[in-house]
């Protein structure tokens, strides 16, 4: 019998660059959405993305950089467009190696060809900024306006697109998907499913943390920089007391210097530090990643979606901002006073501090973030049902419970 709401979805983001964030993303977008429905999925590695699907969904999965042409037949025969999650409405920094407008071009080509087809598209829990330039404004106004529907994951998303013209009925402000995550569905259910075995074979009074870095930064030069610092905040802690390092690469392959590389070159400096043990750890996917967090007493890092998992497993942060999404990010969950922003220098001894007293504080601090992700996943929960509601009937531009905020 064929199930009469099943609708076949165009369903694009960064896939297959192997970011584990990226890629948490994707499933759970397609858990939220539902498995009744048919995908067509965009991928950068469409093989692997396609093994890490098929067993659950119906799904189409193509080649991002192959037949744009082809993409047209897609946006037509889609019942709905659904960009899901990431900054993709955005200028890219010079630090990428690419055109500062290239995704907001490509961006822009989709929305139009969908709105001209008569396609419904949904922009669903995306970031938008940072945007600096007027050609830059021009494109991103363009999008706003033509997507069916806009949520945004923080203010100064919300903010942007209002100041673009964004339909105060077409943008809402949701949480990140990923907020929408049992805690219980983010690590393995086998312990031994993981790609390594948390060690702990040193002394019980080991500070363990769990360390991500993410070389593309807003302010490229600063990072050279900023690694020095860095070693230097964690030969200060390591001189406290004995400290274990755990490597938490969000990205390990698909471009040049991934978060592996850095903190391999990180860790090659500080080999000789008394006190302080780096480990390496290669994670396959998010359950990997939440196996290093639940292992350790403290994460710090850039990326946004290390933070949202570590909240989420009750683990304490120390965050590295390195752009406008994190930055958001740490000041939602009130961690302002314990973050330092990798585009401008910080005092060593700074960043040395809020990690003790971060680690000291660690188990109230990892209930507080636990309960703040709570909230969350309770909003995400009711977004999600109304996206599930506009599938439904995707011919309505706005949403029906958007407010002012």
């Amino acid at each position: 019998m064929i199930d009469s709401s099943a609708r076949r979805i165009l369903f694009l983001g960064t896939h297959g660059q192997f970011n584990v964030g990226d890629e948490l993303l994707l499933e759970t977008f397609l858990s939220e959405l539902g498995a009744e429905h048919h995908y067509e999925i965009n991928s950068y590695a469409p093989t692997e993305t396609a093994e890490q699907l098929t067993d659950t969904y119906d799904v189409d999965v193509f080649d991002t950089a192959a037949a744009r042409f082809a993409l047209l037949g897609r946006i037509r025969r889609a019942d709905a467009v659904v960009f899901g999650g990431g900054s993709i409405v955005k200028e890219l920094y010079a630090s990428t190696g690419r055109w500062r407008y290239a995704t907001l071009c490509m961006v822009l080509a989709i929305v139009a060809a969908a709105r001209v087809m008569g396609t419904p598209v949904l922009m669903s829990n995306v970031g938008v900024g940072p945007i600096r330039h007027r050609f830059g404004r021009l494109l991103a106004a363009s999008i706003v306006r033509l997507a069916s529907r806009v949520s945004v994951r923080d203010q100064g998303s919300l903010d942007t697109c209002r100041s673009l013209g964004g339909r105060r009925d077409a943008v809402r402000l949701v949480p990140d998907a990923v907020w929408v995550n049992e805690p219980t569905s983010l690590v393995h259910s086998d312990p031994c499913a993981a790609s390594f075995d948390a060690d702990r074979s040193s002394a019980p009074d080991t500070l363990r943390l769990a360390l991500n870095i993410n070389r593309d930064i807003e302010n490229g030069e600063m990072w050279e920089s900023f690694l020095g610092l860095l070693a230097g905040a964690l030969r200060l802690v390591a001189a406290d007391r004995p400290v274990e390092v755990h490597g938490l690469p969000m990205q390990c392959r698909f471009k040049e210097h991934t978060d592996l590389d850095e903190l391999d070159g990180l860790f090659a400096s500080l080999t000789a530090v008394d006190g302080l043990r780096t480990i390496r750890h290669v994670p396959q996917d998010h359950r990997d990643v939440a196996a290093v967090i639940e292992a350790c007493d403290v994460v710090i890092s850039e990326r946004l979606h290390a933070i949202v998992m570590a909240a989420a497993l009750g683990r304490a942060v120390v965050g590295l901002p390195y752009d406008v999404k994190v930055h958001e990010l740490v000041d939602q969950l009130a961690l302002v006073d314990r973050s330092f922003d990798v585009n401008e220098p910080f005092a060593p001894e700074a960043l040395a501090a809020a990690v003790l007293s971060t680690a000291d504080a660690s188990v109230a601090e990892g209930r507080r973030l636990s309960a703040l992700a709570d909230e969350r996943r309770s909003e995400a929960t009711v977004y999600f049902d109304e996206v599930r509601s506009w599938l439904r009937d995707p011919d309505r531009r706005g949403w029906p419970s958007a407010t002012g905020d």
